[in-house]
């Protein structure tokens, strides 16, 4: 990644009073001519970084430059490295390693933190890492990419143009354009497979800003009030906080909340047995009636 690059670079410049292009270049396993752009970079991020030539010269960060403001303590490299070991968990690639490797070197003063454990793979570890790294370069090379989606009534293909893999809702998806649609969607990677990236290329577009809120694409389409026991307490603040509820006079708890999705919710109301009764609406507790009725005439 470019950004490890140059958070790595701006490190080494705190540290080192100067340092030469060809040491850069080495250190990061890059050309000159890279270093030389990604300087530039640092520059118009605002850190002044001075050039001199000749013998004795060097890269070094502007003399009197308050660093202190500028670059990194060392809370936050390790706020840095606990990000990167959270991406860790769905790559291929040891970002942290590389990265606090390059930074530091031999006789690090930065320690990596090892009392922050974030692992945001799942059961699909292997094939979402793999999803991960070809969305990734898909767009960073903007080119369309083809799958086959799943959806609660359905699978059809797909053609995209990704933009953004986001982390959300305790899932993984990519936010892109579809063509078949011709509007921004998301996709769960959980749901995608056959997963291609096109040799099609794609001209940017901008996302407008209603799309960026991502919580807009997940629209609270059925609200339901419910009634549950008391013993399904500890699921239902893990799941939405112990606001969720208020305490009725006979000790259960009174549910009120919205749903994207219907067959999710159904599913979601079913996991609590009998230890849960919809209030309403009444399309709600019709379907869950139908339901029972259904298990019981399997099981007679």
């Amino acid at each position: 990644m470019k950004i490890d690059r140059l958070i790595g670079i701006i490190a080494v410049l705190q540290q080192n009073k100067k340092v030469t292009a060809p040491y850069l270049a080495k250190r990061f396993e890059v050309s000159r001519r890279t270093i030389n752009r990604d300087i530039e970079d640092i520059c118009r991020a605002g850190i002044p970084i001075v050039t001199t030539q000749g013998k004795g010269g060097g890269i070094s960060i502007m003399e009197g430059f308050n660093l202190n403001t500028a670059v990194f303590t060392t809370e936050e490299l390790q706020a840095i490295f606990a990000g990167l070991k959270s991406i860790d968990s769905v790559s291929r690639i040891s970002y942290v390693n590389r990265l606090a490797g390059k930074i530091a070197g031999e006789g690090s003063v930065v320690p990596l933190p090892d009392n922050i454990l974030i692992d945001l793979s799942s059961h699909y570890k292997d094939s979402l890492a793999s999803k991960i790294e070809l969305l990734r370069k898909a767009i960073s090379q903007k080119r369309l990419v083809r799958f086959h989606y799943y959806y609660s009534k359905g699978e059809a293909d797909k053609l995209i143009e990704p933009y953004l893999i986001v982390f959300k809702w305790s899932n993984w998806y990519v936010f892109g354009f579809c063509t078949e649609q011709q509007d921004f969607r998301m996709y769960k990677l959980n749901r995608l497979w056959d997963l291609i990236v096109t040799e099609t290329g794609s001209v940017p577009r901008e996302i407008p800003e209603q799309q960026k809120d991502f919580d807009s694409h997940m629209t609270d389409n059925y609200i339901i009030t419910a009634v549950f026991d008391s013993s399904e307490k500890y699921r239902l603040i893990e799941e939405y906080g112990p606001g969720c509820y208020t305490g009725t006079e006979d000790g259960r708890l009174l549910f009120q909340r919205g749903f994207t999705n219907m067959d999710h919710m159904i599913s979601w109301l079913l996991g609590f047995g009998d230890r849960v009764e919809v209030i309403e609406p009444a399309e709600i507790r019709e379907r869950l009636k139908n339901i029972a009725r259904s298990i019981q005439s399997k099981y007679g």
